[in-house]
């Protein structure tokens, strides 16, 4: 699953990349710096994870991982091919979803391409261009859908109609994932890979300074533009989380500590990107692994079997299953099993986050 870094030029998109991923991709104040995106596989910070360490002691530890995707700088007239706009919806269009960086801090010395900081505008200016690109391709679905149904071909008729429908919510200047859909047309849509209709979490990059302090007018305009559209927002200062991923494991707890803050952004970027892709996790973990398994939200055991091997799900026979909180609290499946809390799981359980599996199959 991948997430798209995306915002305007010299919002802190490749600061906060490089404090994500430690990949190094290049910062430099001026548009455009980055080019070709830079892609970084991250882990998701799981306690469960750590729990199960301590209890098995296994030779591996696997969390499961996000990959987070660098994008240029986008501009107004990005969907007319301004600032290299085709290249960069082409690497947006690849993603599975959108975190938008928001610059919320002044600083005389970076360069804002639009002048000035105005993070309600710079929101504005980024969705027009995704929609406006959406427009385009929606209207060459909806005059060939027509097409068809004047051939006779009446089963594009439901899809002309989507068609219209997604375009008159979109012209009203609004991203086609607010567009209220009945599933069959949900269905359309997503064969249609919209830029706009790409779930977004938005990310309000704050000045080192304003860390601990109320919220200012800048966050407050980014949540304003998100609860509109029932988005998510991660306040964040991207220069310290940069900070603080380059320094020593045994450091980064004292300066967290020290500049009042419980958790890293970056462990929380994490966490809410997973949620906002629709994901959770299934565990196992013996002597060999502790290992976290990334499924979609409403996925099946023999899916979710499959994960690990194809052989798991062709042979499915049993789900063996523990609740992790039921696992934590008795501290051993010895002990769970003995007060009945250890399952079997047949071919139509839904798995659920945190489910520590065994898996039976034969093949």
């Amino acid at each position: 699953m991948k997430l798209g870094v995306v915002g305007l030029p010299n919002v802190g998109k490749s600061t906060l990349f490089n404090a994500i991923t430690n990949a190094g991709a290049q910062a430099a104040n001026y548009p455009f710096c980055t080019i070709e995106p830079n892609v970084g596989i991250v882990p998701v910070p799981d306690e469960r994870l750590d729990f199960l360490s301590d209890m098995y002691s296994p030779e591996k530890y696997t969390p499961a991982v996000l990959e987070f995707v660098d994008i240029a700088g986008l501009v107004r007239g990005a969907s007319r091919g301004e600032g290299l706009g085709n290249k960069f919806l082409s690497h947006i269009r690849e993603v599975d979803a959108i975190l938008h960086v928001v610059r919320c801090f002044d600083d005389e010395n970076i360069i804002h391409v639009d002048g000035s900081v105005d993070p309600a505008r710079d929101i504005e200016t980024i969705r027009t261009e995704l929609i406006l690109a959406d427009i385009e391709t929606v209207e060459k679905r909806a005059e060939k859908a027509l097409k068809m149904c004047k051939n006779g071909e009446h089963k594009f008729e439901q899809e002309y109609e989507t068609a219209k429908k997604v375009l008159e919510h979109m012209n009203a200047g609004q991203p086609a994932r607010t567009c209220p859909l009945t599933d069959e047309e949900r269905e359309i849509v997503e064969q249609w890979f919209l830029l706009s209709a790409k779930p977004t979490l938005y990310a309000a990059n704050i000045a080192e300074s304003d860390i601990g302090q109320p919220e200012g007018e800048y966050v407050q305009a980014v949540r304003r533009c998100a609860e509109a559209e029932n988005s998510e927002v991660l306040v964040i200062s991207a220069q310290i989380e940069e900070e603080i991923s380059q320094l020593p494991d045994d450091e980064k707890a004292m300066f967290l500590e020290d500049m009042g803050i419980t958790e890293s952004g970056v462990s929380r970027l994490a966490r809410l990107g997973y949620d906002l892709l629709g994901l959770i996790s299934f565990l196992t973990a013996g002597p060999k692994e502790v290992r976290a398994w990334t499924i979609t939200r409403g996925t099946k055991a023999p899916q979710a079997a499959g994960k690990i091997h194809s052989d798991f799900e062709r042979g499915f026979i049993r789900a063996e299953i523990v609740s992790f909180e039921d696992l934590k609290r008795e501290g051993s499946i010895a002990a769970c099993k003995e007060k009945g809390l250890y399952r079997s799981e047949g071919k139509d359980y839904v798995m659920q986050d945190g489910d520590v599996t065994l898996f039976r199959f034969n093949v």
